[in-house]
C-alpha cells in the first residue's frame, strides 16, 4: 500500500516537473498558435483538438501556459459554483393566513408571512385558476428554480390546493379543485394556508 502510495507520489511530482520544463521553455517567435474558443471547447469537451492543433499546442509554451491558465479559471469557476450552491439558503416550508378584508370580498390573492409566496385566484368559467408563484426575492429562490424542485400548496385542513413542479419564471398553474369558492374555503379550515417542499 505505502510503496504504491509512493509511486504515485513520484508519479505526480515528475508530471509537474515535465508541465513546469514545457511552460518555462522558450521557442524563438513564439506566439498564441490557438484561440480561446478552441481551448475552452476542447477543456469542455464539446471538441477535441485535432492533431495539428495539438502539435501547435505542444510546441507553443505560450499556447500552453494559456490553456493552464483556462484550465484554472474554468476549475475555480465551477468550485465557486458548487460553494455558492451549498450555501444558498434551505427552504422548509412558508405558511400564511388569510386576511378578514379578503374574506369579505372575491379572494383575489394570499401571500404567505414571509413574503416568498402568492397564490393568485383567476375566475375561470364556473371555477377559477390557481396560480402559485416564487417571489424572485425569495432567498432560497436560486436553489428551488435550479433543482426544480417539487411543491405543493395546503389548506388548514391538510387538503392539496396544488401540486407540481415551478417553471422557470417560478410559477406553477392549476385549476381550482373544491366546489366552494377559495376565500369561503380557507374560512372553512382556519384560514390558514402553507407551500411546502414535496419529498422526492
Amino acid at each position: 500500500m505505502k510503496e504504491n502510495e509512493l509511486k504515485s507520489a513520484q508519479e505526480e511530482q515528475d508530471a509537474r516537473l515535465r508541465e513546469r520544463a514545457l511552460l518555462a521553455r522558450a521557442v524563438p517567435g513564439d506566439r498564441l498558435m490557438l484561440a480561446d474558443a478552441t481551448l475552452l471547447a476542447a477543456l469542455d469537451g464539446s471538441r477535441a483538438l485535432t492533431p495539428s492543433e495539438r502539435q501547435a499546442l505542444s510546441a507553443s509554451p505560450l499556447t500552453l501556459r494559456r490553456f493552464r491558465h483556462l484550465s484554472l479559471a474554468r476549475h475555480a469557476a465551477a468550485q465557486s459554483q458548487v460553494r455558492q450552491a451549498a450555501n444558498d439558503p434551505v427552504w422548509g416550508g412558508s405558511s400564511g393566513m388569510l386576511r378578514a378584508a379578503a374574506s369579505a370580498a372575491m379572494l383575489e390573492s394570499l401571500v404567505t408571512d414571509d413574503s416568498c409566496w402568492t397564490l393568485h385566484f383567476l375566475p375561470a368559467g364556473e371555477g377559477w385558476q390557481v396560480i402559485l408563484s416564487l417571489s424572485a426575492e425569495a432567498p432560497f429562490a436560486a436553489r428551488l428554480l435550479r433543482e426544480r424542485v417539487m411543491v405543493r400548496v395546503i389548506d388548514g385542513g391538510g387538503a392539496i390546493v396544488l401540486q407540481g413542479r415551478l417553471d422557470a419564471d417560478g410559477e406553477y398553474e392549476c385549476g381550482w379543485p373544491f366546489a366552494t369558492a377559495p376565500a369561503h374555503h380557507f374560512q372553512m379550515y382556519g384560514a390558514g394556508f402553507a407551500v411546502e417542499p414535496v419529498a422526492p
